[in-house]
């Protein structure tokens, strides 16, 4: 039987959990090492069997349950020794490691000592030649676990996204008192070599300025600083908002601190200005949504990795690369990770920018303190279709503040496109257009085509961003269609998705789905605890998304769902009685509790009520049953700092493709685009964002059912039933390869064109 061991030194519980189960899944032995490096050097207790049920209810707990620790004993050969002898004793020649560089370069070190550790113990007669055969070599995979996001090679580090949700509420309590006293805050965020956490706080919440290691600000920063404060001011604000890394720095390697920043807007400004430090409060609190698909992903992929390594094969790190799982050499993203380091110790800060495409939003869109006037007669309006969601209002920010600098006069279409039809068109030529509610509209523009044909001449419109939905989508390809017989609709425009069903064609993820998907996720969290309490009882919750099931199968790999029911994944009688019947065996274990997940369109007949009456009764005596609707709840809330970010990445890029669009289509001194890619969806698709043409997008459609005909969240459906103990066949026809760390240096400057 295959071997394995589950080492964690900074992590996350939803990597350990999917680890260990997906491991036993295998038909591995799974072994926890407590205390991190230290466990592995002591031994005894601190390497245990692990089991099902010892991996239960870790989902919503933040940090590691199975402790970590800074071992200096490891980075010595003596500490080494020690470890290799407690690993060749159980028989464990599978490593899996979730940390930082450090703790993954410890890793690499030891697998590249493990023939001369393993000569070592033969020649002091620790272990016999025939035990040194068994494990002749060490199979290492790591985890990136890091809330600096620090690594090289992957975008996004387990515990980073659950640090900036910490950020950003306490960001957010900190603004109303800010504006309620006309304030100025200073707060200091972690980061010591990497400032990702500040930028992207800083994008989320609408900073005013923002200082991260890589860019240190150029000399004179102070008075640019106090002018950007004062027109903040000027405009109206009440508040103004500073965001500092730890690390921060000027040109001349000084720290520059929240203290010298409050001293120096105290006496050159007058305001009232406060400083808060927020230290280790960001890493700490339950962990969000994003962190545990993530960490889950990651745990099966590390597992897969391990099942398919040979000798030959090198310490790989699994990581996410926009939205798709890659494995890297570990030494090369440790290597460039390190190279990112002595860059900006030297002074190259060109070279240390990892976060690339977030710098340039924030200096187009944030960092401008005096804004061009109108270089152009180019008029771009903005109007939101169909239901509302959370970060819709950050999009149309973005992409107003990044057409006014480029020069163009951007105008808002209240209540969507009927209010496009009815001339409800308002022109604004100043940021604090970002105040405003668009509102939105369902109605389609087919039965007012003539009107908003006849309302785009008046206005003069040159090009449209539609932010929305499917309704979104629908209504942008009856524009297209229309351009035959409306000249006024030969114009670029642009379909951002945002809806919580995450349901447009042509992208992974829509504005507004990550937080749904929270809010069904620390739901199900409260439920799963009242479950835990009164025991043997079954919660079934209904979840929305039309005919996607989206949210109701990435909430349940979230939450730990037992089943979750949808509408791309046929169902029937059966499959409800083996699932009663899982229930039923489970009662018969320590875990004494269930979830089960449906979507509201899952099927027309077996609904919420016949699931929940049929649970009821077949489980008699044995658990009892409860039910919950959760409904509109699912679309309100504060936006994530996930929904903000990238709803700001997308408006902005929205009016920057647009910008270049309008000068390929202007012709005779006018501008008429009837191509095909002129009417675009702008989505994430596996490795980052793209424009796709409409009308390509229309045959991956199913318009009656309002959902894509293929979904890669779907591929993840065999993990949430895995872990949750079904016996299913896991596809592996689609294997991950070793791939190679691409460095990107991009310089970012004030002027030019943005790059990714």
């Amino acid at each position: 039987m295959k071997l394995t061991l589950i080492l964690s030194v900074s992590g996350m519980n939803a990597a350990v959990r999917a680890t260990v189960r997906v491991g036993l899944y295998t038909g591995a032995k799974v072994f926890f090492v407590h205390e991190g490096y230290q466990g592995l050097v002591d031994g005894g207790d601190n390497i245990r069997p692990a089991t099902w049920e010892s991996v239960s209810m870790m989902l919503q707990l933040g940090g590691t349950v199975i402790g970590s620790a800074r071992c200096k004993d490891f980075q010595t050969r003596e500490g080494r020794l020690k470890a290799a002898l407690n690993l060749v004793k159980r028989g464990i020649t599978n490593l899996c490691v979730i940390g930082g560089d450090g703790s993954l370069t410890g890793a690499n070190q030891f697998r590249t000592e493990w023939s001369g550790l393993l000569g070592e113990l033969i020649s002091k007669g620790k272990i016999t030649a025939e035990e040194a055969k068994c494990a002749s070599h060490l199979n290492i995979v790591g985890m990136v676990g890091s809330i600096d996001n620090d690594f090289c090679g992957t975008d996004m580090t387990i515990g980073t996204d659950s640090a900036l949700h910490r950020i950003v509420e306490v960001v957010d309590s900190i603004t109303t008192t800010a504006q309620s006293h006309q304030r100025a805050f200073i707060l200091e965020v972690m980061g010591r070599h990497c400032g990702y956490l500040a930028l992207v706080t800083a994008l989320s919440c609408g900073a005013d300025w923002v200082f991260i290691p890589e860019m240190p600000p150029d000399d004179g920063w102070e008075d640019h600083l106090c002018r950007r404060l004062m027109e903040t001011r000027n405009r109206g604000s009440r508040l103004n908002v500073i965001i500092v890394a730890e690390g921060a720095m000027g040109r001349d390697g000084k720290p520059i601190t929240c203290d010298q920043i409050k001293e120096l807007v105290t006496k050159r400004l007058g305001y009232d200005t406060r400083a808060t430090i927020l230290g280790h409060v960001q890493r700490g609190g339950t962990p969000s949504a994003f962190d545990r698909i993530l960490g889950s992903r990651m745990g099966v992929e590390a597992v897969m990795a391990l099942l398919e390594a040979t000798p030959d094969t090198p310490a790989c790190v699994v990581s996410l690369s926009g939205n798709q799982a890659v494995r890297l050499p570990l030494m090369e993203c440790v290597q460039v990770t390190k190279d990112v380091t002595i860059a900006m110790k030297e002074g190259k800060y060109d070279e240390a920018v990892n976060s690339v495409s977030l710098l340039q939003t924030w200096v187009y869109s944030l960092c401008a303190v005096c804004f061009p006037p109108l270089s152009c007669n180019i008029n771009v309006a903005v109007l939101n279709v169909g239901a509302p969601c959370a970060g819709m209002n950050a999009a149309v920010r973005a992409a107003v503040r990044i057409g006014i600098i480029q020069g163009h006069s951007m105008l808002a279409v209240h209540d969507g496109f009927e209010g496009l039809a009815q001339g409800k068109v308002t022109k604004h030529h100043t940021t604090m257009f970002s105040a405003v509610f668009l509102f939105s509209g369902r109605t389609l523009p087919a039965k007012h085509i003539e009107e908003i044909s006849l309302n785009i001449a008046k206005y003069n419109i040159h090009a449209l961003v539609i932010i929305g939905g499917f309704e979104a989508f629908s209504g942008g390809l009856e524009l297209v269609h229309a351009r035959q017989k409306y000249e006024e609709l030969c114009i670029p425009l642009v379909v951002i998705p945002a809806t919580v069903s995450n349901n447009v064609p042509g992208s992974d993820f829509s504005i507004g789905a990550d937080t749904a998907l929270n809010t069904i996720t620390s739901t199900c969290d409260r439920i799963k605890q009242s479950a835990a309490g009164t025991k043997r009882r079954v919660f079934i919750i209904e979840t929305m998304g039309g005919y996607c099931g989206y949210l109701a199968t990435m909430s349940g790999l979230a939450a730990g769902a037992d089943a979750a029911y949808i509408f791309e994944e046929k169902f029937n009688i059966r499959d409800l009685e083996v699932n009663v019947e899982h229930l039923v065996e489970k009662m018969k274990t320590t875990v004494k509790r269930g979830l089960i997940l449906r979507n509201e369109n899952s099927n027309a007949n077996y609904t919420t009520d016949f699931i929940f009456n049929l649970y009821s009764e077949e489980g008699k005596g044995i658990f009892d049953c409860r039910k919950n609707v959760l409904g509109h709840m699912q679309q309100g809330g504060t936006p994530t700092p996930f929904d903000r970010n990238f709803a700001t990445k997308m408006g902005a890029k929205s009016v920057l493709w647009l910008t270049e669009k309008l000068k390929e289509c202007y012709r005779h001194g006018r501008i008429f685009a009837n191509s095909q890619d002129s009417a675009c969806v702008l989505g994430m698709r596996k490795r980052g964002l793209m424009f796709q043409p409409l009308t390509e997008l229309k045959e991956q459609t199913d318009f009656e059912h309002r959902i894509p005909r293929t979904a890669w969240w779907l591929k993840l459906r065999p993990i949430l039933k895995i872990l949750a103990k079904y016996k299913i066949n896991l596809d592996t026809s689609e294997h991950t390869h070793m791939e190679h760390i691409i460095s990107k240096r991009t310089p970012v400057t004030l002027s030019g064109k943005m790059k990714e």
